[in-house]
């Protein structure tokens, strides 16, 4: 029978957790720590959070354990940390054969210098996309998109707020996004499903901001563009992925199959040898280990949490906002929204929130595929917005202080039309008219 305990007390060790995370980077902020709500892991932050539930929480030291276990070792946690690992795995492997500089240089190559910013735009929202990571598009575009913004005269601000936009795309609705992972594995539901409906909700968005690129993104001088090699067959592991994906082959097999892809290509053109790919593999695995322990941890952490009815007491201060399936998904986007905007980190704010989301859902019937592409989108949304996000501070620090965050977030137009047309589609129950449309092809 589910668990209907409801207390503030069991939400304390959760609350903990979030008040030392934002806490430290708080204070470190102010110290003038540079990316100072990143030095405090997150696994450690959470580890405390764990030891005050262990302490506070009734029962026996073996039954806590066990509530501890049974959280950790859910499939869907269990899961979501496997495709973490091949994730990481696929993209370090397909950087480290050339896949990222042979796809800028591919984008460069073939967009044409009067359209600089919303060129820039696309060729970040395809990186993100295919990699499936925000802050590597940003690292390997923006020092181009300087040089090009310098010399075209077109404003600086605006040619990083493009490549921001590009790059919160790419992480909202890639498949193998670590905020993707997380959205579609704590909502119980397909990758392709979730990436069907946040689709319709984020091209619209992506459209309407490469025309307003086009039209005040125009440079006042010609920049010239170097001509700059690429090989086209290391740009594929990433379309073969994307497509695979979207078809609706098992996630596993999809990632494996990148990764295998991606090391055929390093073997051909001597990028690797079996022992280097091999330890690409392996440094993917480890880039992820920090979000690997932190999902098991919280997924452990959750379970208790739920047990000593904190999560109850949640669900039931938010219902009292809630009267009917549209507020239930703006309350959602709302809470994962805060949540990040405290913890300055997208993943991190999904998994706090995704056992809670998927409740209140399931209670107003909102479709799961809706409330994951909803997580997804509104956690990107302002962690793409938020001066002290790691995407923000990276895009900023290749300028040397010559753009502050005040100038490129009134420019961040993405992430703007993203958030009016998502609150749009589900004031006028345009996702529910996409889902059933779905459902009858499926059905066919």
């Amino acid at each position: 029978m589910e668990n209907k305990k409801s207390s503030f007390t069991g939400l304390i060790p959760l609350l903990i957790f979030v008040i030392i995370y934002l806490g430290t980077g708080i204070f470190l902020q102010s110290q003038g720590v540079e990316m100072a709500f990143y030095q405090l892991p997150s696994p450690v932050a959470i580890f405390v959070g764990i030891i005050v539930a262990f302490i506070m929480f009734k029962g026996t030291i073996n039954e806590k354990f066990n509530s501890f276990l049974e959280g950790c070792g859910h499939q869907d946690i269990i899961t979501m940390c496997i495709i973490y690992l091949l994730a990481g795995a696929f993209a370090t492997v397909s950087k480290a054969m050339g896949g990222v500089d042979a796809t800028v240089n591919f984008g460069l190559t073939y967009i044409p210098a009067h359209y600089i910013a919303a060129g820039l735009f696309i060729i970040a929202a395809f990186i993100s996309t295919a990699t499936g990571a925000s802050v590597g598009s940003i690292v390997a575009i923006t020092p181009i998109a300087v040089g090009l913004a310098e010399k075209s005269g077109v404003p600086m601000p605006l040619i990083l707020a493009a490549v921001m936009g590009g790059s919160m795309f790419g992480d909202n609705l890639s498949v193998i996004s670590d905020t993707t992972i997380a959205a579609t594995k704590t909502q119980g539901v397909e990758m392709r499903d979730k990436f069907r409906v946040n689709l319709y909700i984020a091209a619209p968005a992506a459209i309407v901001t490469v025309i307003l690129l086009l039209l005040f993104g125009r440079p006042e001088s010609i920049p010239d563009v170097e001509v700059l090699s690429y090989n086209f067959l290391k740009v594929l592991p990433y379309i073969a992925v994307l497509v695979l994906a979207i078809v609706g082959i098992n996630v596993f097999v999809v990632l494996t199959s990148g990764i295998i892809l991606s090391g055929v290509i390093g073997f051909i053109y001597g990028d690797f040898t079996f022992l280097t790919f091999s330890k690409e593999i392996y440094n993917g695995f480890m880039g992820m280990n920090e979000i690997f322990l932190l999902s098991l941890l919280t997924g452990g952490l959750a379970t208790m949490t739920t047990k000593a009815g904190g999560v109850q007491w949640l669900i039931e201060q938010i219902q009292k906002f809630i009267i009917g399936p549209k507020t239930a998904k703006v309350g959602v986007g709302f809470l994962v929204a805060v949540t990040d905007m405290a913890v300055a980190n997208n993943t991190v704010a999904i998994i706090i929130n995704g056992s809670i989301a998927k409740k209140i859902c399931e209670k107003y019937d909102v479709d799961l595929r809706e409330s994951a592409a909803i997580l997804d989108i509104f956690s990107c949304i302002f962690q793409g917005l938020i001066p002290y996000g790691a995407q923000m501070l990276i895009l900023l620090g290749f300028t040397a202080g010559a753009v502050s965050p005040l100038d490129v977030i009134p420019l961040l137009w993405y992430q703007g039309l993203l958030f009016i047309f998502t609150l749009v589609f589900i004031a006028l129950s345009i996702n529910d008219k996409i889902i059933n449309r779905l459902d009858r092809k499926k059905n066919k």
